[in-house]
Order: structure tokens, then sequence, then C-alpha cells
């Protein structure tokens, strides 16, 4: 094939590509929305800064309006009138959320509260977190213990002042966050400030968030789910299976232990609510809500 055929064999795709474009957005009644490319759709109108990108074409098209993110067809609202009809008057109806590809590692999905649609199993999970987690009877008698990690960590830091070593913030932060979660969770602190444990941990975490919150073709363009082309999903599986190690770990080490001490945990309550059904609330259940808590 030579050049001037090659030419206008690419002409005429394009040419077709721009006329069915034209005609799916007036069939569909889709929001307006910019130009769609062939294969990539709108991708590279968001650029570098999404937030940005979107605020000014938002003025172009409207508080609503369609972008195709490679094959994937996404509805845009932007003013805070029409935000509020979508999560407040209509809030059921736009409740189900897009699950990014690395999400479904582990089934993760299916077993998180964040991912799923509001359904019995979800209710139930609500109704487990705000019983059990964010009651306010909870919230006052660990008052005591957020003032206990907080002076730790003053103590730490002054002591750090004193013999004139460097405080990492972040890490000090996170190991005060941590062991918080951990003793309102399990009744133990996980890690002491500047540990390998701690740092090791805050690896693993930051690691798990960065493969959620990396753009994924995978997402774009849902073929390439089975290949996977970036491993964010074959990263995101290995960060899950060694945070859950560690969650097993500390189920198996309660329910060999617990006839012999009482707690009054977050972990005890789900362990009665599994022993008394198990079909009703799983281990796996168990593990997913103590990830995203």
């Amino acid at each position: 094939m030579d050049l001037l055929t090659f030419l206008l064999v690419l002409f005429s795709i394009v040419t077709f590509t721009l006329i069915s474009n034209s005609r799916a957005r007036k069939s569909s009644k889709l929001p307006p929305g910019p130009f769609q490319f062939p294969i990539i759709g709108n991708i590279l109108s968001l650029g570098s800064n999404p937030h940005i990108s979107i605020a000014k074409l938002s003025k172009k098209y409207g508080p609503i309006m369609t972008l195709k993110l490679g094959s994937v067809t996404t509805i845009v609202v932007s003013s805070p009138e029409t935000q509020k009809l979508v999560l407040q008057k209509h809030d059921l109806a736009f409740s189900g959320r897009t699950i990014p590809s690395a999400v479904e590692a582990l089934n993760h999905d299916k077993f998180s509260i964040v991912y799923l649609p509001a359904d019995n199993q979800w209710r139930k999970l609500r109704k487990i977190c705000k019983e059990q987690m964010f009651s306010v009877s909870r919230l006052d008698a660990s008052q005591g213990l957020r003032k206990e990690k907080l002076q730790k960590m003053y103590d730490y830091v002054n002591e750090c002042s004193e013999t004139g070593r460097a405080v990492d913030i972040g890490e000090a932060a996170f190991t005060t966050t941590l062991n918080l979660i951990w003793s309102t969770l399990f009744s133990k602190e996980f890690a002491q400030f500047n540990s390998e444990l701690s740092h090791e941990l805050k690896e693993l975490v930051g690691g798990f968030l960065k493969c959620l919150g990396r753009p994924n073709f995978a997402d774009f363009f849902p073929v390439l789910k089975w290949i996977d082309p970036q491993g964010i999903s074959r990263q995101t599986k290995i960060y899950l299976e060694k945070m859950f190690a560690i969650l097993d770990e500390i189920i198996d080490e309660r329910l060999k232990n617990r006839r012999s001490t009482e707690n009054n945990d977050l972990l005890e309550v789900l362990i009665e609510i599994n022993q008394r059904d198990e079909a009703e609330f799983s281990r796996n259940d168990i593990r997913h809500l103590l990830l995203v808590s």
C-alpha cells in the first residue's frame, strides 16, 4: 500500500468516526460534551490536573456533561445545585459507584462496605459500624485512649528534642494513628515510634492506596482487565495478601485466647456476630471490614 492510499484509508476512517460520534451523541440523548477522539475519547482533555480541566470544560458545556474516558461513558456533574439533586434527592438511584479494576483483587469489592451496592449486606455492615464504631458511647469510652496516644507522641517528640534527634513527623503521626486504631479494634498497640514494624506497615498501606489511586488502563478499557498491562491488580493482590495475613494472625490469636481474657473491642463484637451466624457474617466479612476500618 503506497502513502497516498494509506492516507485516503486513514481519512475515511477518521471521517466515519466523526460522523458516527455525532450521530451517536444525537441519538443517545446524552448531555453535551467535548469532541471524542477515536479509541481514547476525552482522556487527553483531562490533562495532568483533571479537576481544573473539568472546571474549565463545565463553563463551556454546562453543569452536566458527557466525557468518554477510553471506552467508558462518564457523566460529570459540576454545579452545587445539580450535585445536591444527585447526592441528596436522588441519592439511592446514584448510590452505585464505579469499581476500579484493582479493587477486584481477592474479591475486595464484593465484601468491602466502600464498594458494595446499597443492598442488605451493605446496610448490615453500616449498622455494625454505626453502632459499634461511631456510636456516642463508643467514642466517649475511647476518649481517654486518644489522650493517651497523643501524650505518647508528645513524650516521643519531647525526648527527641532533648537528645537532638530529628523527628519524622509523618512517621510519628502514622504510628500514633495506627496505635489508636489498633487499640480500638484489637485492644493492643501495634508498633513503637520509629520502629521497623511501623515503617513496614506504613509502606504496605501506602503502596495499597497508591495502587488504588493510580490511573489504570484497565479502568478506561475494561477489555484489558484480564491482561492487567500495568500490573496494578497483581500488585494490589500482593498488598492485600500481606495485610490479610496480619489480620488473620490477630483473629486466630483472639479465637485462641478469648476464653481467658475479656475484651470489649470491635474485633470481639465481630467474632460474636460471626459465631452466632457464620453464613450471615463470615470471616471474610470480618477481614475486609477491618481492612477499611
